[in-house]
């Protein structure tokens, strides 16, 4: 039987269900959890948002193939307050380095939003009291390892918090952090839209 589910991740989780050292998995949200599901992908230990777990191996290799340009949209607060000419520059892709090999990211959606309303942070964001913060709402079709947090970082803009909102048509609206919601195949379309 196929198994879909959406978790909100919290920040300083691991996307995994194996122990590492001190830091929390999965395992502490998915008690008894069938052990042919994964989750699909993964957000790095201190990014939080959307993660889908399931069994399904047919939907994970078609949301992992670089070639399908599934939409991700992430929620990222940045230390000061992004130009438009920053905005441009993330929109038509920047020059990061992955694994020692500078790429350009692909043309992307980045604009300046209001701040979200999202959960308190725990711990919460570092504030310094002369430097402004601010959020941008970035959509992909790519993921590469860091990514967003590269592509700020070459704009001049680092990341400080990351939550992904959106894959598809997918969100975490009404899912708190650690929460999660179990889906039937319909899901699958959804995601892969």
């Amino acid at each position: 039987m196929m198994r879909y589910f959406v978790f909100h991740k919290p920040f300083q989780v691991l996307s995994q269900f194996s122990p590492e050292g001190e830091k929390k998995t999965l395992a502490a949200f998915f008690p008894g959890l069938p052990k042919d599901v994964y989750p699909v992908g993964r957000l790095d230990y201190d990014s939080e948002g959307l993660l889908v777990l399931t069994n399904d191996k047919s939907l994970t290799h078609q949301l992992l193939d670089p070639a399908g340009n599934h939409q991700r949209t992430y929620l990222v607060q940045v230390e000061g307050i992004p130009d438009d000419r920053a905005l441009e520059q993330l929109s038509a892709g920047v020059r990061i380095n992955v694994n020692g090999k500078s790429i350009k990211t692909k043309p992307a959606a980045a604009v300046r939003m209001d701040p979200p309303d999202v959960a308190e942070r725990n711990p919460s964001v570092r504030f310094r009291k002369n430097i402004p913060t601010s959020w941008i709402r970035l959509t992909l079709t790519e993921g590469k390892n860091r990514q967003v947090r590269r592509m700020t970082a070459a704009a001049g803009y680092p990341t400080l918090r990351l939550i992904r909102y959106r894959i598809g048509k997918v969100t975490i609206d009404g899912l708190a952090p650690g929460a999660y919601a179990e889906y039937d195949a319909g899901i699958r379309r959804r995601l892969l839209s």
